[in-house]
């Protein structure tokens, strides 16, 4: 439900984050407790260190895999009782040893799916829960330059997918280019649903100078 909630606003939820808090490391590690369990352990690519009582959540020694920032609601409870055991391998490590051991998913592709969706088409997922409604992009001037398939299946930054490619300029054009540009989404226009893009990744729309940060979690349990 709050997946689906922030996707009708025009947001871009990361569900793998409210499901470690409530799942993995709430309702799985409450269940294992109550076994008699005196920890978990996952495959998160994480670690977590004590000093003076308290634990602290840090990166995975294999930054290219790290996972830790799906992690940041976790509190000192959870992360006590938790153990990331391949925190400080690389990658190409762990395949190996699962290699060595004859395990038969050693090379399996990495996954990049939402676990509650399964294997399934993630826009198939969104329009049977949600309408699309198609639109128009436009540029920030409003001029029309392609149009969308739904809001809901686009996210601020996305350069893939927008299917109008480049537009060469031309020589009257104050800022003549030579080669075309791909364009990139910087907002939604949920009133008169219209996808908002740019092009050239180093547009100024594409870079913000401040943010607005919602339900922090201080892992240390104080601010």
């Amino acid at each position: 439900s709050e997946f689906l909630r922030e996707y009708r606003a025009g947001r871009t939820p990361n569900p793998d984050v409210l499901c470690n808090a409530e799942i993995k490391f709430k309702a799985f590690l409450d269940h294992a407790l109550a076994l008699g369990a005196d920890c978990i352990a996952t495959g998160h690519y994480a670690q977590v260190r004590e000093v003076d009582g308290l634990y602290q959540l840090l990166k995975a020694e294999d930054g290219t895999k790290d996972q830790s920032y799906f992690l940041y609601r976790l509190n000192q409870l959870q992360l006590s009782k938790t153990l990331f055991p391949l925190g400080g391998l690389y990658k190409r490590d762990v395949r190996r040893i699962a290699r060595d051991e004859g395990l038969p998913n050693y090379d399996k592709k990495d996954s990049t799916g939402i676990c509650f969706i399964g294997e399934r088409p993630f826009r198939e997922f969104l329009n049977r829960y949600l309408p699309a409604a198609p639109g128009e992009i436009c540029t920030l001037e409003g001029e029309a330059v392609g149009r969308h398939a739904g809001l809901l299946h686009y996210t601020v930054g996305q350069r893939q997918g927008l299917g109008i490619g480049g537009r060469r300029r031309g020589e009257d054009d104050d800022d003549c280019r030579t080669e075309s540009e791909a364009w990139y989404v910087v907002g939604k226009d949920l009133e008169h649903n219209r996808l908002i893009a740019v092009q050239g990744h180093d547009h100024p729309a594409l870079f913000s100078d401040h943010l607005t940060a919602m339900d922090l979690n201080w892992i240390s349990g104080t601010a």
